[in-house]
């Protein structure tokens, strides 16, 4: 979806109201679809003093396996997007801190999930506390406790012989 930013840019109009839904269901995402429900993108394109900047926010649903205990989990995220837009940069050395839009038109598909795969975390939790599975029995800690030991440390295997003499 592209939006046209001629007018804005040019001083025609102040400001842009972005509310539109994004279908990324066919977005295949560390090797999962995590994308079961519409990404929702709400905010403005505004210009102020020549000076024109995105601030929204994408609210979604992301829906994947935890990486700590393999069940499949759903979480909400809100996810910021503000950037500056321009349409030529005179200094190649800023280029990361602009969004160059060509022809006047800013895809603002592309750049809400570009926005939305840099935020999310490297490792996809079913929650902040998440036990994980136990390494002998595989047991999810979250849901049961194990009666598995715990190993020892083949160091200390002489100290504990001590304490069972």
């Amino acid at each position: 979806m592209f939006i046209a930013l001629e007018s804005l840019l040019n001083g025609g109009i102040d400001e842009i109201e972005v509310d539109t839904s994004f279908d990324f269901s066919k977005v295949e995402f560390d090797g999962v679809f995590p994308f079961t429900t519409p990404v929702r993108l709400k905010g403005k394109i505004v210009n102020r003093a020549g000076i024109a900047t995105i601030s929204a926010t994408a609210d979604f649903v992301y829906e994947a396996y935890c990486d700590r205990c393999a069940a499949k989990a759903k979480r909400s995220y809100s996810v910021p997007i503000e950037h500056t837009l321009v349409s030529e940069l005179n200094n190649e050395d800023d280029s990361d801190d602009y969004i160059v839009v060509e022809n006047m038109r800013l895809d603002i598909e592309r750049l809400t999930l570009e926005d939305i795969f840099l935020f999310l975390p490297s490792k996809f939790l079913c929650r902040d506390d998440c036990k994980g599975v136990c390494s002998k029995c595989g047991t999810n800690l979250n849901e049961s406790s194990c009666s598995c030991k715990k190993d020892i440390d083949p160091r200390f295997e002489a100290l504990l012989s001590m304490l069972d003499e």
